[in-house]
């Protein structure tokens, strides 16, 4: 519990307006996007320039009170999850585009901005920022750099790494740190990697310098629909192998297909097991050779059926019913749990067949629901909270796909994060030497662990614990991995 000569001091820093610590008022605060996790926050402050920003987090570090950063709240993985006795620093009203120079093709935002609303602002210069999250809509750049976030469109043009140049950001103890470079290449260790994706833990940021590019003279869409799920994440290699990079490539599956059209009538078939949706853009005469490229791909895969959207209306209607996939499931069932894995693509067919064979298993049925092309799976697992054990019981197959996405060579996280969902299974992803590093570089940035503490890496004495509630039958599972 902050003390009241804390929130004295914090309030003299912003204006009334910008300080909130009556109930009614924190409970809009209380989860991200992954509402199964919730905490009321102590105290939420809005500031509404950066030099607030550096005075809350210099009142902080005096007090030794934690920190944690918040954008638009649309996370997925708990990462803004409140903590007792913290501030949540909420970045919503740093939401100015600061500068767009339209010949160097950059946009410098605050970490307000939407992410939408930047491709918006510079649509009259024929540019746009390519990461596109299905909630880009609604989310903010910050938490964008934040999560690394990605989107449909990150098979060709790639996540937020790849498509931002410089950063500003605080560090606890109120130092400014401007890293990158608006030129192709900066001096020194590659710092705004770093920071993106470290989930708030490293500094606070309070402006993104990001790329734009030119929007491309055609993008067209071919839809294929599969009478086997096996059929449709082979295909998804054969793609590739053919030698074409999509500009988007996902798939769903027969529940997320019917769930979709119900809601968004993009025309789906919906007697299908699978669908692929694979855009390609470029010149018109290159995305005439690839369409023809990926029909014959997708005929020789086994599509039963195969349609290429024949305007630009079409197009968009299509990939609606992909974008509202995840509000479409909300209607299947009072709840859902929205996994985030990647894998390597050859290994769709059996990761596919394995998370199948759980839903059984768990009696939960699934929704999958995937960045194909990149492998980013996923899958959403009904349930219902109100009755007693299911919250648990989906949390756990959760954990099972996790696992199941380490096994076959590939990773706990595409674009979610860790936060607090995955913080276990970091300990199956990696062993002692690399999350004593992880906790290493936390420590150079923030030595006393004040900002978003207890999230995204684990204590090793968790680890211990969480390995020891897993021996079965004397083994652990995957034993070629080190242990502590």
């Amino acid at each position: 519990m902050l003390s009241p000569a804390f929130l004295s001091r914090l309030r003299r820093l912003l204006p009334p307006h910008c300080v909130l610590n009556e109930r009614e008022d924190l409970l809009p605060f209380e989860s991200d996007g992954l509402a199964a996790y919730r905490n009321t926050p102590d105290v939420v402050a809005l500031p509404e320039n950066e030099a607030q920003v550096a005075a809350i987090l210099q009142l902080c570090h005096r007090h030794k009170v934690a920190v944690v950063a918040r954008g638009a709240g649309t996370g997925l993985s708990a990462g803004a999850l409140p903590v007792d006795g913290a501030v949540l620093l909420v970045l919503a009203k740093l939401n100015r585009i600061k500068a767009i120079d339209p010949l160097a093709r950059t946009a410098v935002v605050e970490p307000g901005v939407r992410n939408l609303a930047i491709s918006e602002a510079v649509a009259q210069h024929n540019l746009y920022y390519a990461p596109d999250p299905s909630s880009q809509i609604a989310c903010s750049i910050g938490g964008n750099v934040a999560e690394n976030s990605g989107g449909v469109h990150c098979l060709k043009y790639g996540l937020t790494v790849h498509n931002i140049l410089r950063l500003r950001a605080w560090t606890i103890d109120g130092q400014l740190l401007e890293i990158g470079n608006e030129s192709l290449d900066a001096p020194g260790y590659d710092l705004l990697a770093l920071l993106t994706g470290s989930e708030g833990m490293l500094a606070v940021i309070t402006e993104v310098t990001v790329k734009l590019l030119p929007r491309p003279e055609r993008a067209q869409v071919v839809l294929a629909a599969f009478d086997d799920v096996a059929k449709a994440g082979a295909a998804v290699g054969n793609i590739i192998a053919a030698g074409v990079i999509p500009a988007g490539l996902e798939m769903m599956d027969r529940l997320a297909i019917q769930a979709a059209e119900a809601f968004v009538h993009a025309g789906y078939p919906l007697d299908c097991e699978a669908l692929l949706l694979c855009e390609v853009d470029g010149i018109n005469e290159e995305v005439s050779d690839d369409i023809f490229t990926v029909r014959k791909v997708l005929e020789a895969s086994g599509a039963i059926e195969i349609r290429t959207a024949e305007s630009e209306a079409q197009r968009l209607k299509f990939w609606a019913g992909r974008k509202a996939a995840f509000p479409a499931v909300g209607r299947l069932a009072p709840d859902y749990y929205c996994m985030d894995g990647t894998i390597p693509r050859g290994a769709l067919p059996h990761v596919l067949k394995r998370i199948s064979e759980l839903s059984t298993e768990y009696g939960l049925a699934v929704a999958n629901v995937f960045h194909a092309g990149d492998g980013n799976l996923h899958p959403l697992i009904l349930f219902d909270a109100n009755q007693p054990g299911e919250l648990t019981k989906a949390e756990s197959f959760g954990g099972k796909i996790l696992e199941l996405c380490v096994e076959v060579g590939g990773t706990i996280t595409g674009e979610h994060g860790v936060g607090m969902e995955k913080i276990k299974q970091m300990c199956t992803q990696f062993a002692t030497p690399e999350l004593t590093r992880f906790h290493d570089v936390k420590a150079a940035f923030d030595p006393d662990t004040l900002l978003n503490p207890g999230k995204a890496v684990p204590e090793l004495h968790r680890c211990a614990e969480w390995g020891a509630m897993h021996v079965h039958g004397a083994q652990l599972p995957h034993p070629e991995l080190p242990r502590f």
